[in-house]
């Protein structure tokens, strides 16, 4: 079995514009036909909607269409979508946004967990910019990172919040992270604002934007006072919140002054975890302790194996029909429509585990795009 690229190889996220910076044209993914083949199926006259119907989608269109794959923003703990962070006041919350936040933009390994670098966005509207300052510079000292950027003041989402986030991807496209600190702070504030209804449409309007962006928004809110078996129970308003959230992120302590505090993790793209760390009061920064539930790893698979040695650093793209890959995979034993359709099912874990891009475009004969972004490791 070959060795599979390092899962920290920088994969650009697409910007306000759907294209990609054009720093590094090796590097770049072709993100315009995946777009295309994304709608293709929902986008066409007759499924359309048009007249009251239905939209729907067939099981075989589902199979022939190749989406977006979801990239982490730290693997194994942090993927695009809108999550909650939720922790107790003063539990450590907003050191751990810091610390986030700098490891992204730096590119740095998250204890265990391999980054992949980006620029953030560190909302941070409970502070002030020389408390930042002073926060920052005993966490990392003086050494910064260019693409870490810090607002005090933000919108709310009735007034204009998604406009001015909006504004932010356009200038800098290879964005990976917004963090939002805190909820309370750029939700509408009305006579039903702790109803399950109202919890439930504030954070799928978040998620809204963060999936058409294909960004993380990772949301800062607080637990309820009342103690609870469940942590996810803790978390201040309704199942709403929760519910419309790709995931959650909860930090408690079993006393306020203890050093150590457990991170529970649920999510739709991540196993279930809980973290023990431990906070460092010198340098103000969480580390790492143990993990309780191990993370599982998929098993390789041979497809994809034998992709990653057919594309080799002398060549680095190929182009061509189903039929004529196969040809080059002889131990495939597989229909050309069948190779199609578990490469689109699996193009994600293609991407970020070999670093090699996958398009199925459509025209006269389709055409597999294969793509190489990193090195063979």
């Amino acid at each position: 079995m070959t060795n599979k690229i390092k899962t920290t190889a920088p994969v650009s996220s697409v910007g306000a514009d759907g294209e990609q910076p054009n720093t590094k044209k090796d590097k770049q993914i072709i993100t315009n036909e995946t777009a295309k083949n994304n709608l293709q199926a929902t986008n066409s006259p007759e499924k359309s909607g048009q007249g009251g119907g239905l939209q729907t989608v067939s099981m075989t269109e589902l199979y022939d269409t190749v989406y977006p794959p979801r990239t982490p923003v730290v693997d194994g703990f942090l993927y695009g979508g809108t999550y909650l962070f939720v922790g107790a006041p003063k539990v450590g919350k907003s050191f751990f946004m810091g610390q986030l936040a700098y490891h992204v933009a730096m590119g740095l390994p998250l204890w265990n967990y391999p980054v992949r670098k980006g620029t953030v966005l560190y909302l941070a509207l409970e502070d002030d910019y020389a408390r930042l300052q002073r926060r920052l510079s005993v966490m990392f000292g003086v050494e910064c990172a260019d693409n870490l950027f810090f607002a005090t003041q933000a919108k709310t989402l009735n007034e204009g919040l998604d406009g001015e986030l909006e504004g932010f991807l356009k200038e800098h496209k290879d964005a990976k992270l917004i963090i939002i600190d805190t909820l309370q702070k750029v939700r509408e504030v009305g006579g039903d604002r702790y109803s399950y209804s109202s919890d439930y449409e504030i954070v799928t309007k978040l998620k809204t934007f963060s999936d058409k962006y294909g960004i993380c928004l990772l949301v800062v809110h607080h637990t309820r006072k009342l103690e609870s078996e469940d942590s996810f129970d803790m978390i201040s308003g309704t199942n709403g919140l929760l519910g419309a959230a790709d995931g959650a992120f909860i930090m408690h302590k079993k006393k306020r002054t203890d050093n150590t505090a457990v991170m529970d993790i649920v999510g739709r793209d991540q196993t279930d975890q809980e973290l023990t760390i431990e906070f460092d009061r010198e340098k103000c920064i969480w580390k790492f302790q143990k993990a309780e539930t191990e993370l599982w790893k998929q098993p390789p698979n041979p497809l994809l194996e034998a992709i990653n040695e057919f594309l080799t650093e002398e060549m680095r793209e190929w182009e061509g029909t189903a039929t004529e890959l196969l040809k080059q995979l002889p131990d495939m034993q597989l229909s050309a429509n069948v190779l199609s359709r578990k490469l689109n099912v699996v193009n994600s874990q293609l991407l970020n585990d070999y670093g090699i891009f996958y398009d199925n475009k459509r025209g006269h004969e389709r055409k597999i795009i294969l793509k190489r972004l990193e090195p063979k490791a």
